[in-house]
């Protein structure tokens, strides 16, 4: 039986991810202009495209609005820890990256005013946390606490990303249950921007809802980390029951 003829797009893609894969085209180097690469394949800008989708699915190159289409660099993988944890200890290192910390001051509104379990428009401090490596963004985490928990006064922007998680296990109070939601989906028009990724690059998204030993829902965290370089870890601890049977 004859093989069948793999498209132009696929041919393209084909060639480019060998050249890739042989250190021709080198991470982080720039690939020649569509319209050069459309006219060297000869094929129209629409099929080039595509070919270039394909690899970029793969996260194998990389589309930086206003300058082109790179070759991508391996990225740091992080690690999801799920489960019994204690107190304190973080869900997602970060401290490897470079971290960009905003805070503001921000309302509840739709899906949050359920996940805090407060009613609409109750004050909020809103924590983006964006991870950079070698300058391209690589994870997103927004946190979202009740203001009188977490001032954006006592939170300001210039206090370093392992601060800013230090102060806020100071001033939360002590915590009863953390509730974990993940999901692989697609990721938002806004998550495809904010972090550069594909539009075809599943995400793993995870929400955390914190509830204190009051029962009161204490923070809420919404990360995205792309699924190129992400992988989660669950462990549970068993408390083993040494009290003598009875007789």
């Amino acid at each position: 039986m004859i093989p069948p003829v793999p498209s132009r797009r696929d041919a393209i893609a084909d060639d480019l991810r060998e050249r890739i894969a042989a250190g021709r085209l080198k991470p982080g180097e720039r690939l020649p202009s569509e319209a050069h690469l459309a006219a060297q394949y000869m094929v129209s800008t629409p099929t080039l495209r595509n070919a270039l989708a394909v690899l970029q699915a793969e996260s194998l190159v990389e589309k930086v609005h206003g300058k082109g289409n790179f070759v991508r660099r391996p990225l740091r993988r992080i690690t999801y820890r799920g489960g019994g944890r204690t107190p304190g200890t973080h869900i997602v290192d970060l401290s490897p990256l470079s971290v960009t910390v905003h805070t503001a001051r921000v309302r509840a509104r739709g899906p949050l005013t359920a996940l805090l379990e407060t009613p609409t428009d109750s004050p909020l401090t809103e924590i983006s946390c964006i991870g950079h490596e070698g300058g391209r963004p690589h994870s997103l985490a927004r946190i979202y606490i009740p203001r009188d928990l977490a001032p954006t006064a006592v939170l300001r922007q210039s206090l370093p990303y392992e601060a800013v998680l230090t102060r806020l296990m100071e001033l939360r109070p002590p915590l009863a249950e953390v509730r974990e939601e993940i999901n692989a989906r697609r990721p938002t028009p806004e998550e495809v921007s904010t972090l550069r990724i594909s539009p075809a690059l599943a995400v793993l998204a995870v929400t955390r809802q914190v509830t204190d030993t009051a029962g009161r829902v204490v923070e809420a965290a919404l990360l995205v980390l792309p699924g190129d370089r992400a992988h989660a870890v669950f462990t549970t601890h068993h408390v083993i029951d040494e009290r003598p049977a009875e007789a």
